[in-house]
């Protein structure tokens, strides 16, 4: 049986989950996250606390065990807590900042790159404007976004120049060598 999947998922206080068929709608403090899962997997409510078991030991039902309780705990933990992803704008005249709910970027380009968030999205920026948050609760959608922004000016491996996450290790390349006489 999946090491992951068969871990029962502990509701926190105030989150409420709500199952119907193939489909569950969780409900805490922070906002509401619903997802359809196959309906081979069997997800039930017990005590508190929310177990997934499937019907078979058929691959295809192996497979999706475990990963329907990680997205599910996910979802418990995005309504209970949320999510944010960190990331970091180094080099020389760039620049994060935050206008109304969008955020503006100035990192080498003759124009500003505008993000606009989608539903359920926030950023934040530091005074310096030189590190900057994705928050929101659903985990997919924050790492999506987090990757799209890093995505429009990539650390570059010579000065490391660009947008990364906080504590991303960039491997650097050696400069040019000089010219031996």
């Amino acid at each position: 049986m999946s090491r992951i999947g068969k871990l029962p998922i502990s509701l926190p206080q105030g989150v409420t989950v709500e199952i119907s068929r193939n489909s569950v709608v969780v409900k805490g403090p922070k906002g509401e996250l619903n997802r359809i899962f196959p309906p081979e997997i069997n997800i039930e409510q017990e005590e508190g606390r929310v177990v997934v078991t499937r019907n078979s030991d058929n691959r295809f039902h192996r497979a999706k065990h475990g990963l329907t309780r990680a997205l599910l705990n996910n979802m418990v933990l995005g309504v209970s807590q949320g999510f944010s992803r960190q990331l970091e704008v180094e080099g020389v005249g760039y620049r994060a900042s935050v206008d109304g709910k969008n955020l503006v970027l100035n990192v080498g380009y003759s124009h500003p790159v505008v993000f606009e968030p989608p539903l359920g999205i926030s950023f934040t920026v530091d005074k310096t404007g030189h590190q900057l948050a994705v928050e929101g609760i659903d985990k997919e959608v924050v790492g999506e976004i987090a990757a799209r922004i890093r995505r429009t000016r990539p650390p570059e491996p010579y000065k490391g120049k660009g947008i990364h996450y906080v504590n991303e290790r960039i491997i650097r390349k050696a400069g040019k060598a000089g010219k031996a006489k």
